[in-house]
């Protein structure tokens, strides 16, 4: 390749249909992670009565995908570090059809409670794995929208779970089996269509298969594609010790308790909507939840326009205080004034969707390629640590304090996500993917150096 044979320069390639294929397949663990979530709050309605179940047990049960997450993201996350992305991207879909079916037969709350469990790691692990490799084929120009297209499809996942949940409810009191079971549907789309998706370039060159690397590119990028190959220093060779690092532990603090912080209250609000709507005074709240799952919708997509018309260091800042603000309005006026709760409800649900969009951009431009899986692993698992106590705790707390202070201890997580993104977002925009995840381009880093590439750069592109 014109004499630069370990030189694969793919940060400034054009955009063509395998990028697009890959951000589609991509869709498949944010799909079915927004699908599983949603329906199983639909699925409680009908299955809690039934089997008796207690606000412990429905806490389990609503967060158990959450802590299948965390352990799936960490544990796959890392593994793909050392055995690549392709097998684990295949793999997990497996794993999520095959439990998704299983789902049909319970007949006891804690095989169920096993079950999603099992699903929770398998999306976990594809959450850390898909957006990893999604980063790692994607454009600098295009990586930031590609990556927040995700978030979009999470929510239609979400809200298509709200309209099939809805017309199973009149098939009759067996109906929550159809409704767990019908995940199986997307999740084995998904595994058929990721037969034959080829392992990272980036991945392969850290690991010094370079003539694989060149096939791969060639392949897929272009004949002219070319790639830096960055260099690897000991202390982002060293695994999972590495997050940890004078280096890097800025970076892995920040993605977790960043993520962490947003994605708390909305898994705990979104999974038990139909409960908290009916303590607003919505008796009959279908037509609430499905108003607000518009907006969880368009906020998604605004999202991806917010991306690109801001740094993502000021989205971060600027949509945590507003969710901070009017998830506060929403809790001391839920009862005394409905028109005015549900108007912070609205400017809550449209910013938070939007917000979360950066879940899925941020982790993967924090770390360089060879702790890259690790590291978005890492993050998820905080993140789910997080939204698994949450779920568990909101019906709990519901009940013993009431839906004001419940949503009173959620506006202080998201108090701390704004003060935690003032002191360490870094500011990845408009850089290279070697740049973005090299904590020394960061200004605010205290090993920061004068005449780094974010320097020469700049990030107002």
């Amino acid at each position: 390749m014109n004499g630069q044979a370990q030189t694969f320069k793919m940060d400034d390639a054009p955009l063509n249909k395998f990028h697009l294929k890959i951000t589609a397949l991509t869709f498949g663990a944010n799909f079915s992670d927004g699908y599983a979530l949603g329906i199983i709050g639909i699925a409680l309605t009908l299955l809690s009565p039934q089997m008796h179940l207690s606000p412990l047990w429905e806490g389990l049960i609503g967060s158990s995908a959450l802590i299948g997450l965390f352990v799936g993201s960490l544990v796959l996350g890392g593994l793909s570090d050392r055995i690549g992305r392709q097998k684990i991207f295949l793999a997990n879909f497996l794993v999520t059809t095959i439990a998704s079916v299983l789902q049909f037969f319970i007949n006891d709350p804690a095989i169920l409670f096993m079950l999603r469990l099992l699903i929770g790691f398998a999306l976990g692990g594809d959450f850390a794995v898909g957006s990893t490799l999604l980063a790692e084929f994607a454009p600098r120009k295009y990586r930031g929208f590609l990556l927040a297209f995700l978030n979009v499809v999470w929510t239609v996942g979400y809200v298509a779970s709200t309209l099939v949940g809805y017309y199973l409810e009149k098939t009759g009191p067996e109906s929550w089996r159809w409704m767990l079971v019908s995940s199986a549907i997307p999740a084995f789309i998904v595994l058929l269509l990721r037969i034959g998706t080829p392992e990272s370039p980036g991945w392969l060159i850290s690991k010094g298969r370079l003539e694989e690397a060149r096939q791969i590119v060639k392949k897929y990028i272009g004949a002219n594609a070319e790639i830096n190959i960055p260099a690897i220093s000991a202390e982002t060779s060293a695994g999972f010790k590495a997050l940890f690092t004078k280096k890097m532990w800025r970076r892995t603090a920040f993605g977790g308790l960043f993520y962490a912080c947003q994605v708390l209250p909305y898994y705990a609000i979104y999974t038990f909507l139909p409960i908290i709507l009916n303590d607003m005074g919505f008796t009959e709240n279908f037509l609430a939840d499905l108003f607000l799952n518009l907006f969880l919708l368009i906020g998604t997509v605004a999202g991806l326009w917010f991306m690109e018309k801001f740094t993502r260091r000021g989205f971060t800042i600027n949509t945590f205080a507003i969710l901070t603000i009017s998830l506060l309005v929403l809790s001391v006026t839920h009862h005394s004034s409905q028109m005015l709760a549900m108007i912070a409800f609205i400017v809550f649900t449209f910013v938070m969707a939007a917000a979360s969009n950066l879940t899925l951009v941020y982790p993967a431009e924090l770390f360089p390629t060879e702790i890259r899986g690790t590291g978005v692993g890492a993050v998820t698992a905080i993140s789910r640590i997080g939204s698994a106590i949450g779920t568990f705790l909101l019906p709990i707390s519901m009940d013993s304090f009431g839906l004001g202070s419940s949503m009173i201890g959620m506006t202080v997580v998201l108090l701390i996500g704004t003060i935690i993104s003032v002191a360490w977002a870094p500011e990845t925009k408009s850089l290279s993917l070697t740049e973005a995840s090299d904590p020394l381009n960061d200004a605010s880093h205290p090993l920061y150096v004068e005449g780094s590439p974010l320097k020469e750069e700049g990030v107002k592109k």
